[in-house]
C-alpha cells in the first residue's frame, strides 16, 4: 500500500484539486463547479470536493482489491430458421 501523502488545494481559478503533497506540478484531479452548482454549495465547495475525492480514492482502492473475472466463451447456437 502506498504511503504517499496528498493534499487538496484551491487553485487561483477557483477549481479544487488533488495533488501530491510538496509537488508543485500539475494536479492529479481537478474539480470545477458550475456557477449554478456554486449557488447551492455556497461556502461548502471544498467540503463537497473533499467528499468527492475521498469517494474516488475508495473506489480506486476497491478496484485494486478486485480479482479479474475469468473470461468464459459463450457457446452460441447458430441454427438458421426461415421466418415468413
Amino acid at each position: 500500500m502506498s504511503t504517499e501523502t496528498y493534499e487538496i488545494i484551491e487553485l487561483s481559478n477557483g477549481d479544487v484539486a488533488l495533488r501530491r503533497a510538496g509537488h508543485k506540478g500539475e494536479p492529479l484531479v481537478r474539480i470545477r463547479f458550475s456557477d449554478e452548482s456554486m449557488h447551492f454549495l455556497r461556502d461548502h465547495k471544498v467540503e463537497v470536493a473533499r467528499a468527492m475525492l475521498e469517494a474516488g480514492i475508495e473506489a480506486v482502492q476497491d478496484i485494486g482489491d478486485m480479482e479479474p473475472e475469468p473470461f468464459e466463451e459463450e457457446v452460441v447456437d447458430i441454427t438458421e430458421h426461415t421466418i415468413h
